[in-house]
């Protein structure tokens, strides 16, 4: 397995999640979804109603919640996660307690565990920037609004959810600004990132285009 490490930023929508498994493909690299540990805190915080705002709450849900990555599969305790975590509401949960610095340090070592023995391609909103400050590759993902929100809209009516496309819009344009905006660690390009922009691309391009970023940095045949 390679040892080097790819950070791939970007707000909702951008197509993080499907192009990192690509990449991890490729360069036989780990892939780590840091969105789906805040998603599955979230979810896990819903389920046991404990309350998202309250600091005490989430602190006691913290010492209690156990998660594990297996094969890239995770699992809260004994429960498989998928489609459980997917859905706008615990996508609102997720950006909800990303705000939190107990949760963010909770998932951030999650993470830097993994990377430290690990190739890895971690897809994110502050990977490059605070997760990975050391990624020999960060690559921030991009698109127009209205093109996220198609995206979004397309994968959830395709795995069955109920949902308006004009809902999507909104919940896409709050989360940019939540994310964009929060004190600790927001959303944006690390310094030495290099931005690409997916508007009209399919995913095929997007992981090629990546993927010649990676072979002329990492010096590779």
């Amino acid at each position: 397995m390679n040892k080097f490490k790819v950070a791939i930023d970007g707000p909702a929508g951008s197509g993080k999640s499907t192009i990192a498994k690509e990449i991890a493909k490729i360069f036989n690299l780990y892939y780590l979804d840091s969105g789906a540990l805040y998603r599955a805190f979230g979810y896990y915080l819903k389920k046991h109603g404990f309350d998202l705002h309250n600091e005490n709450d989430i602190i006691n849900a913290l010492k209690s919640f156990d998660i594990k990555i297996i094969d890239g599969d995770y699992y809260l305790f004994d429960e498989k996660l998928d489609f459980q975590i997917r859905t706008p509401e615990i996508g609102k949960a997720a950006s909800i307690v990303a705000k939190n610095p107990h949760v963010r340090e909770k998932v951030n070592n999650i993470l830097r565990k993994i990377a430290k023995n690990n190739g890895v391609v971690i897809d994110g909103r502050d990977i490059g920037t605070v997760v990975l400050p050391d990624a020999e590759i960060k690559i921030f993902l991009t698109a127009s609004i209205k093109e996220r929100a198609e995206r979004r809209y397309k994968e959830l009516i395709e795995k069955g959810e109920n949902v308006k496309f004009e809902d999507i819009l909104k919940d896409i344009e709050k989360r940019d600004k939540a994310d964009s905006t929060r004190k600790i660690a927001p959303l944006k390009p690390a310094d030495d990132a290099i931005i690409v922009d997916t508007t009209g691309k399919d995913i095929k391009t997007v992981v090629n285009e990546i993927k010649n970023i990676i072979v002329s940095k990492m010096n590779m045949e």
